[in-house]
């Protein structure tokens, strides 16, 4: 790794792999390594650290590095907070009190040094040099018996290749109440900084599991008990009317037993073994008639949905009547007092109670509003909160 030069009365010394920081007497007398002194260091004092020899690699971003500092599973070999911002607060002297508390040296470069770091990246002003993570082994998964919960989810991906995608998956799948990422071993993208930082700094805190034989591993799961739904778009020509494996739209899907929900790539979708595999297919039902080209969502927003529509299922999830009393409004009166579970339209009033109400194809029912399509009954509902 490359030697800081001294600077201010600080001198930095290669110590094995990690440089190993030295303060001048006024450190020694107690205090704040991150204090003046760090402040004083400059952007040309930076030298550039060969991260390649040192399988380093740069993590950007306040919630991935906070993340990444807090569950610890992974060797940082110096924290770089921008400088120029007079007195860290919040999050940023969380994150420099921990590199602290850990020994981890911190620099304090400019933005101009950040932003050639990160490669222009959104760094936020934080940046990490870190050791990189690896999915682990799937049979590292542990005992999961389809009897000790049945409502057991874990979220599958077959070469999803997009690092901001997989970003967006894992942080979808973490806030919904997902247990646990299977990815396909080959051309799947890598746990990258900017997956970490798609995901806001779900990866850092998520097990993410990998497996080079996925359809070996669907079809032992399975045997298991397990129920294996993969994910299809609107039902086409790549779909055999006589295919043996059932359709259902996700809003029809009953989640009774452990399921594990497989997605594919972003622009083949499942492979064929994968898909012989699964036993289930879930399919979102579209709003409209689509032209060519239009017929499928982004991968993650078709997880969020999907996902939502399960986990919402689950036992504990939010229910409408704790949602509606989180978000009325105390000085407001509540909807209640104008009939069960009807609340007054807060837009201009014209046409009949029952149009203000209702409206033409909604129906508002406290602080949520039902959209039936036309000629398309119970295909698409979409819930809009306020």
């Amino acid at each position: 790794m490359a030697l800081l030069s001294a600077v201010g009365g600080a001198t930095w010394r290669c110590s094995g792999r990690l440089p190993a920081r030295h303060f001048s007497g006024a450190a020694r007398r107690g205090e704040r390594p991150g204090g003046e002194e760090l402040s004083r260091l400059l952007l040309d004092d930076l030298a550039s650290t060969p991260r390649s020899a040192g399988r380093l690699e740069l993590l950007f971003g306040l919630s991935p590095c906070l993340l990444a500092l807090r569950a610890a599973r992974r060797r940082v070999a110096r924290l770089l907070l921008q400088a120029g911002r007079s007195g860290l607060q919040g999050e940023r002297a969380e994150l420099l009190r921990a590199a602290e508390a850990r020994d981890i040296p911190v620099l304090r470069p400019r933005r101009q040094k950040l932003d050639a770091l990160c490669r222009s990246q959104v760094h936020q002003g934080v940046c990490m040099e870190v050791s990189p993570l690896k999915p682990r082994p799937w049979t590292e998964v542990g005992e999961a018996r389809p009897g000790d919960d049945p409502q057991q989810l874990w979220l599958v991906l077959e070469r999803i290749q997009d690092p901001r995608n997989l970003g967006a998956l894992l942080r979808s799948a973490h806030f919904l109440g997902v247990d646990k990422i299977i990815t396909s071993g080959r051309n799947s993208c890598p746990l990258t900084p900017v997956v970490s930082k798609a995901s806001a700094g779900a990866m850092e805190v998520m097990d993410v599991f990998s497996t080079d034989d996925l359809a070996g591993f669907l079809q032992a799961k399975a045997r298991e008990g397990w129920l294996v739904a993969g994910t299809v778009g609107c039902p086409g020509p790549e779909i055999s009317p006589s295919s043996e494996i059932p359709i259902t739209s996700c809003l029809e899907f009953l989640w009774d037993r452990p399921t594990l929900l497989v997605l594919g790539n972003e622009g083949s979708g499942l492979s064929q073994a994968v898909q012989a595999s699964c036993q289930l297919l879930l399919t979102i039902l579209p709003g409209r008639q689509l032209p060519p080209g239009l017929e499928s969502l982004n991968v993650s927003v078709a997880a969020g949905i999907l996902l939502h529509s399960i986990c919402s299922q689950r036992k504990g999830f939010p229910v409408e009547g704790k949602r509606e009393h989180l978000l009325q409004d105390p000085q407001e009166p509540s909807a209640t007092s104008e009939g069960p579970g009807v609340a007054r339209h807060p837009g201009p009033s014209s046409g009949s109670e029952q149009e203000r109400q209702n409206g033409p194809g909604g129906l508002i029912r406290g602080h949520s509003i039902f959209f039936f399509l036309p000629h398309q009954p119970l295909l698409a509902t979409l819930r809009i909160f306020f």
